[in-house]
Formats: structure tokens, C-alpha cells, sequence
């Protein structure tokens, strides 16, 4: 199994400025290095019940939660490279398995009851999840521009940025272009911490130099709430 396949880290969230963006990047510029996607557009289907038990039950901030969603880069075609993930975070600790299909069989596979490409201890779990939650099937779309680093001397703490986040809960696939509602303003930028470890003192310094702290930010949650406020969700 490769290593990107498995993901176990902390996952810390900033929402911050575009001025503080600016000032962050200038600081940790002799610290880091872009990753293999460089700038990119992130597209993700998330997958829920009928009537959103999922989101609903992650908004109340349980020891455990788990979602499960299809991420492609770039708008997707039917032969394109997604990655079905399956997220579960526990006392802080994020627990991440992905696995790469095409995107007509990462459908297939999903909502039509058909097979993964390669049978796997990680295909177990997804196949677990999509019964102990009847029903799945595609419940919103979230897009966003993303920029992502690693330390040079680390490759385990990663430091993304998140920008035109949008969102829609209709014409749920990822080959139907980029669009949707924003989620922030446009002078809004979400900044992530992904580690393994803790965080570097170099960055430490950064943050508390600059003012910058962390906050509770969920795509997925914050869209729903979204939603709910525009009665945009009608439970089946």
C-alpha cells in the first residue's frame, strides 16, 4: 500500500486576511517549498444520508466524526483520476484512507452498488461505512483554489491556503464545472496547518508575531449551515 494512501496528523485551521496571508507567505518563504499539485483548483463531492446525518451530527462537535467524499483536481471526466476518501477524526486526530479510481467508477462504486478497481483493507472500511449509513449518495459540492507547501526539512508539515471556496447542493458531480456560493468574502483566505508532529517553533513564531489564531472551520459544516439559512435543504 503506498504511503499516500494513509494519513494520520493534526489538522489546524486559520481564517485569515488577505493582508495577513501576504505577510505569512513573505515570513515562511525561506522555510518551504510547493507541493506536487503547486496551485490548484480542488473539487470534492460530499457524500451524506438522506437526510444529512452525517453533517448534521459532525456541526455538534462529537469526539468522533467521520465523511466520506470524491476529490478530483481540475474538473473531472468520466476517465479522470479521483480519490474516494474516507475521513474520520478522533480527539483532534485526523484518520485519512484514500483510494484512486476513475471518476466513473468511483460512481459506479458509490452509488450504483458496483466494484473498486482493486479490493483493499481500505475499500473494507469505505464498504463498512455505506452500510452503517444507508443510503449514501451526493450531498454537496465544494470547490476551491488551492495552494499548498511543505517544510523543506520536513515533508509531514504541509501549510496550505484556501481561497474562493464555493459551494452548491444541487447538480452534484464534478464535471459540471466550478461553480457555486461563496462561502467566504473575497478578502478571505483559509489557512491550514497538516502535521504529524507539532508545529515547527519557526511557525510558531510566525503566528504569534502576526496575531494569528486558530479557529473551528468546516467546508462541509459551515456550506450546510449555509444552506439551512437560504431553505435550500428539504430532508426526504
Amino acid at each position: 500500500m503506498k504511503n499516500q494512501d494513509i494519513f494520520k496528523r493534526y489538522e489546524i485551521k486559520y481564517l485569515i486576511s488577505y493582508e495577513q496571508e501576504k505577510l505569512i507567505r513573505q515570513e515562511i518563504e525561506k522555510y518551504i517549498r510547493g507541493d506536487e499539485y503547486g496551485k490548484s483548483s480542488v473539487c470534492n463531492i460530499y457524500y451524506d444520508t438522506p437526510t444529512n446525518l452525517l453533517i448534521r451530527r459532525s456541526i455538534e462537535k462529537p469526539v468522533y466524526k467521520e465523511k466520506l467524499r470524491v476529490r478530483s483536481y481540475g474538473i473531472a471526466s468520466a476517465e479522470s483520476k479521483v480519490y474516494i476518501e474516507l475521513k474520520k477524526k478522533y480527539n483532534d486526530v485526523v484518520y485519512k484512507r484514500r483510494i484512486s479510481q476513475s471518476y466513473e467508477n468511483a460512481q459506479n462504486y458509490l452509488e450504483h452498488n458496483g466494484n473498486p478497481s482493486v479490493k483493499s483493507q481500505i475499500t473494507n472500511e469505505i464498504d463498512y461505512f455505506c452500510s452503517l449509513y444507508e443510503n449514501i449518495a451526493p450531498a454537496m459540492f465544494i470547490s476551491y483554489e488551492r495552494e499548498a507547501f511543505y517544510a523543506k526539512d520536513d515533508d509531514n508539515f504541509r501549510i496550505t491556503f484556501d481561497r474562493n471556496i464555493l459551494w452548491r447542493n444541487d447538480e452534484l458531480s464534478l464535471d459540471l464545472g466550478i461553480y457555486g456560493n461563496p462561502l467566504l468574502s473575497c478578502n478571505e483566505t483559509l489557512m491550514e496547518i497538516k502535521t504529524s508532529l507539532s508545529i515547527p517553533l519557526w511557525m510558531s513564531h510566525i503566528l504569534n508575531e502576526n496575531k494569528i489564531y486558530k479557529t473551528s472551520f468546516s467546508k462541509y459544516g459551515n456550506a450546510y449551515k449555509n444552506s439551512l439559512m437560504k431553505g435550500l435543504y428539504v430532508y426526504a
